[in-house]
């Protein structure tokens, strides 16, 4: 939908979203249901979108990015969500696994690993959840602990997106049990690795195109400099790239709620009821209204927090409150549209079925709504101080 201008782009951008535009037309949508039904993408699909340049474009030259910032990656996140693809996982390896890896990796783990990432030839995923934590990190029970010039780890970890395709796995496991949080580490933990397995691919009631998987690691050696960042300091880099894991899920679900509308729109103007077009009933203008209404506000809210990421001054508690708003905005409008399909919104060939599934667990992952609320409620003592 064309909303208003967005002055965050320029001419550069434009070209390169024309490109992704027509790459997920022509190659995503076709293919949307073949991934849903295997539950994953081919890795020469991630292949493929690595040498259109689509993933890691914020990477410096030297590791095989273009270093213009995060935009472009914001375009294909966009894009993709656009056309309801919750699958693949471009955007999670991207902007989510990636930052870790440059921002705190050991120079020998870099130059190893981020230019085989910026083609698709190794996938990353992130590991924090386990079975009994869900979002409380300081609970995490997977343990690792020096051995010879390295770490042995061991535990469980689960929910697990691009896990079954992952070569590269970010793991957050315990290096000193007695100072909670603060005894956090980080590992890059590589597919080839002696002990790491992983179990089945985890059947979700959406977002079919992610594969899922629960993860095992049995004395797992992991070398030196696999250690992301100190020791101990985990926690404080999770809390650092959260802010943009949550900014890529307002902008993930405010490009996914566009696109709904649109589709619903479009639908509203062929589909008859009683002789005339269902948006020719009043209650279906004031209804698609109302959800443009919420659109138009969130999508400056979204690109706000954009420009607050690009400035460096995107705080935990703004990028909570995106992550809330967008979140259970895409609720709203999948639901609100949905209903407007009547019988046919309920079938599982219309893709407004399957963007009403897809969208329940953006209130649950990468901190719950619960969660996020807690976040901003914490600020609201310091902001009366």
């Amino acid at each position: 939908m064309s909303i208003f201008p967005r002055t965050l782009f320029t001419n550069e951008h434009d070209q390169f979203r024309d490109m992704v535009r027509r790459y997920c037309e022509e190659k995503v949508k076709p293919r949307l249901a073949e991934w849903g039904e295997n539950q994953r993408v081919p890795k020469a699909d991630w292949q493929e979108a690595g040498a259109l340049g689509l993933l890691n474009a914020w990477l410096a030259e030297d590791y095989g990015g273009i270093g213009q910032g995060i935009l472009f990656d914001i375009i294909v996140a966009e894009e993709l969500g656009r056309i309801g693809a919750t699958g693949p996982g471009f955007s999670l390896h991207s902007l989510i696994v990636t930052p870790y890896i440059n921002n705190h990796g050991s120079d020998e783990l870099k130059s190893r690993v981020l230019p085989k990432m910026v083609t698709g030839d190794i996938i990353g995923a992130v590991a924090m959840t386990e079975p009994g934590t869900g979002s409380d990190l300081a609970a995490i029970k997977t343990r690792a602990e020096p051995h010879g010039n390295g770490w042995k780890i061991n535990g469980q970890k689960t929910f697990i997106t691009n896990g079954k395709n992952a070569d590269i796995v970010v793991t957050a496991c315990i290096t000193d049990p007695d100072k909670g949080a603060k005894g956090i580490s980080l590992f890059a933990i590589e597919r080839d690795m002696e002990g790491f397995s992983r179990g089945r691919n985890l059947r979700k009631i959406g977002q079919h195109g992610n594969d899922t998987a629960e993860l095992f690691f049995e004395d797992v050696f992991v070398p030196a400099e696999n250690l992301i960042g100190q020791e101990n300091r985990g926690f404080s880099y999770l809390m650092q790239e959260l802010a943009q894991e949550r900014l890529l899920i307002s902008v993930q679900c405010q490009a996914r709620a566009e696109g709904i509308f649109d589709l619903t729109v479009d639908y509203v103007k062929e589909r008859k009821a009683f002789g005339k077009r269902i948006l020719d009933f009043q209650n279906t203008r004031f209804a698609l209204a109302a959800v443009k209404a919420e659109l138009m506000a969130g999508r400056a809210f979204c690109d706000a927090l954009i420009q607050l990421r690009i400035d460096g001054k995107l705080d935990p508690v703004q990028a909570s409150a995106g992550k809330l708003h967008h979140s259970e905005l895409l609720g709203r409008v999948v639901d609100q549209c949905l209903q407007l399909f009547g019988g046919y919104g309920y079938m599982e060939e219309y893709p407004i079925a399957q963007a009403y599934v897809d969208a329940r667990v953006e209130r649950i992952y990468a901190g719950t709504s619960e969660i996020m609320k807690e976040i901003i409620g914490r600020s609201l003592d310091a902001d009366r101080a």
